[in-house]
């Protein structure tokens, strides 16, 4: 089952919701989304504003492609030096 993304705004309604005094189980059904999952959103930003959250996403997301080029620059590397050691 593929990943539904839910955005920031989301998020924080969601968060806004239990902490205002709705059921957690109401709330996790109107959104479709599981207890677990409402859990880790409390647990992961739990006292963040909306920007801040906007922002450790966006972090996150440039951490990954920066991995992601790391890891691609590292097997270009490792394959010139294979080239190398066969040419000698």
């Amino acid at each position: 089952m593929p990943r539904k993304g839910h955005s920031e705004g989301e998020i924080m309604g969601v968060l806004r919701q239990v902490e205002g005094g709705q059921k957690a189980a109401e709330v996790c059904r109107q959104h479709g989304i599981s207890q677990g999952t409402l859990y880790v959103w409390k647990k992961r930003f739990a006292g963040l504003g909306l920007e801040e959250l906007r922002e450790l996403r966006q972090l996150r997301e440039e951490n990954g492609k920066l991995k992601r080029l790391v890891a691609d620059l590292s097997l270009d590397r490792h394959i010139l030096q294979e080239v190398l050691r066969k040419k000698v």
